[in-house]
């Protein structure tokens, strides 16, 4: 039978729980359209169950949930698949264009706390914050010469993409007085050049020079695993590695051979090849790595702004004038 949403021609928008009440509020002012909210980590299995009970549904809302031809397919009336976030690995793009339908991400949304969130790392990192915390509240005073921390000031920091959270990470490093050198082969040398930062082309030599390498990158066939065993040899033994772009860029195995060796310093994780991270990975066990839970961009502002970035996306769609900046497979506006 149809249900409620269909015989009131309402437009049913699935979304993850976690969307921000403001974001929800939004949706809210609209008499065409129902939210229906289910489990951030749903599995997929879980999420196909969700749709088998929901259909027709016009349009996902989701965070980390893998989207395939099962769920398009599941939906029934699909227009639309926003992500509250930019990053887009778990969706299948060619199954979108197939039944030409746009995914859309939220822009500038989180790129500042992402950015924040690199440079924070940095910074515990070199104030060695969790040695000297622990210093203070063991009563150990005495010993906080031998947790001596570092400055930033006057370091060289690689940022390896120059997109909408590289291009900010790099701003809050050259704050800092920090020498600044860019990677990035998609971007013209002139606009970084322009924002007072170096602008490099061999990725090898850069990361042989840089104290933090800082990855804003996306994930894809051309850099997963970019910084694998040969790369991360070729950084300086001081040097630390800060990842919060995706997992898989960096190959955990190499990371954790190279940290064991001494042949870099530590690192900074915000994201895993596997999330959520296994408990007996050995990354986990290092003093010199610290981790956050996949949260740089995920901040009170930063959740309330992709969530109110998300559903203007979707109500875009439904409109039919559609946020095209925000729209990554932009093929299926031709058709």
């Amino acid at each position: 039978m149809p249900n409620d949403a269909a015989m009131t021609n309402k437009k049913k928008v699935l979304s993850t729980d976690t969307l921000a009440p403001v974001a929800r509020a939004l949706l809210a002012e609209r008499d065409d359209t129902e939210l229906v909210t289910f489990p951030n980590l749903a599995t997929r299995e879980e999420f196909l169950k969700v749709l088998e009970t929901e259909a027709p549904v016009s349009a996902f809302v989701l965070g980390q949930t893998v989207i395939s031809h099962d769920q398009i397919k599941a939906a029934q009336n699909l227009e639309v698949v926003a992500r509250v976030g930019v990053g887009y690995d778990a969706i299948d793009i060619p199954a979108l264009n197939e039944h030409q339908l746009p995914l859309m991400t939220v822009g500038i949304a989180n790129s500042p706390s992402v950015a924040e969130h690199a440079l924070f790392m940095m910074l515990w990192l070199a104030r060695r914050a969790p040695e000297a915390d622990a210093i203070v509240k063991d009563d150990r005073w005495n010993d906080r010469m031998t947790a001596m921390p570092f400055d930033l000031y006057e370091k060289t920091a690689l940022i390896v993409g120059f997109g909408r959270i590289g291009s900010r990470a790099a701003k809050r490093c050259a704050a800092m007085d920090m020498t600044v050198q860019v990677y990035d082969p998609y971007v013209d040398a002139t606009a970084i050049k322009e924002a007072g930062h170096t602008h490099v082309t061999d990725l090898d030599a850069a990361v042989a020079q840089a104290d933090f390498v800082s990855l804003h990158c996306p994930k894809n066939q051309e850099t997963l695993n970019m910084f694998n065993a040969d790369r991360l040899a070729r950084m300086k033994p001081a040097a630390y590695l800060i990842n919060t772009a995706r997992g898989g860029i960096v190959d955990e195995a190499a990371l954790d051979a190279a940290l064991e060796s001494g042949r870099i310093a530590g690192a900074g994780l915000d994201v895993f090849a596997l999330e959520p991270v296994e408990a007996d990975n050995p990354l986990l066990k290092r003093d010199n790595v610290i981790t956050s839970p996949h949260m740089a961009g995920v901040t009170v502002e930063a959740r309330d702004r992709m969530g109110v970035a998300a559903i203007k996306n979707i109500l875009s769609v439904f409109d039919n004038n559609i946020i095209t900046e925000n729209v990554i497979n932009k093929e299926v506006l031709a058709r």
